[in-house]
């Protein structure tokens, strides 16, 4: 995905422009309907990176990891949760990290209520396919990620595979609309796919599948890396409370400072 004619966009400075919608602004405001609206993209952009911690780092069997993170974004919607969160002192997933092992350090209060019911908000989460991700690797892979003293990079990548992982879904559904189904077929099979087993088929092999020129198997490639990035990218922006803190987290991720 490493299409350099990508137009980023972006605005100069360190002021957020108000045309730009922001989940973590929405989610502070006072507006109740950008209000819900902006906690429903924060929730399903982390939910998945904060159950496969709990179960990682904090060694929770399902059941009880499954409990943590329904209490978590229980607090977040009903607490206000994100109205602590100040982007001048930390990247927003550093600060959803260390409020998860706060949490989680007093498991026992936390997971109790939810147990017992009471008012808390249960969120539809599918923790099944959480857990299938969580075990392609195996035990042994599960093993070595407990071992090691990278729980920080290992959230921070769970959090960007969440964030990519949005990005497809709403690039299928763009490519649905605009009649570019096999554009985004071919993309899903050539970028997206576990080819390790049996080997990624070569641009030839894709243009006889689909019965179209190996030319435009390049072109078409090309326009879905380039939607891609471009989605990821306004996918990021969304997560950010300032044009400053996207353009950090722009660079630790894609690697670029957007103009």
């Amino acid at each position: 995905m490493a299409d350099e004619d990508s137009n980023f966009g972006g605005a100069g400075g360190g002021r957020f422009p108000l045309t730009r919608w922001s989940a973590v602004l929405a989610a502070r405001g006072d507006d109740p309907a950008e209000r819900a609206r902006g906690l429903d993209l924060l929730v399903r952009a982390y939910w998945k990176p904060v159950y496969k911690y709990i179960r990682i780092r904090w060694n929770k069997p399902r059941e009880d990891a499954q409990d943590l993170t329904q209490e978590f974004f229980a607090r977040a919607i009903e607490k206000g949760f994100f109205d602590r969160f100040d982007p001048a002192k930390a990247r927003l997933r550093t600060f959803v990290r260390v409020c998860v092992d706060g949490m989680a350090a007093n498991e026992a209060k936390a997971a109790g209520r939810l147990k017992r019911g009471g008012d808390a908000v249960l969120l539809s989460l599918d923790f099944d396919a959480a857990e299938t991700e969580l075990g392609r690797g195996g035990p042994a892979a599960v093993r070595e990620i407990a071992s090691t003293d990278s729980m920080e990079e290992f959230f921070e990548k769970e959090w960007v595979r969440s964030l990519f992982s949005l990005a497809v879904d709403t690039m299928r559904k763009e490519c649905e609309q605009r009649g570019k189904q096999i554009h985004f077929r071919l993309f899903e099979i050539y970028d997206l796919e576990d080819r390790d087993a049996v080997g990624r088929a070569s641009y030839e092999d894709l243009a006889r599948e689909f019965g179209i020129a190996v030319t435009d198997v390049t072109n078409y490639l090309s326009f879905a890396r380039r939607e891609f990035r471009r989605i990821a990218l306004e996918k990021l922006r969304e997560m950010c409370a300032s044009e400053d803190e996207f353009r950090r987290e722009a660079r630790a991720i894609f690697g670029i400072d957007p103009a």
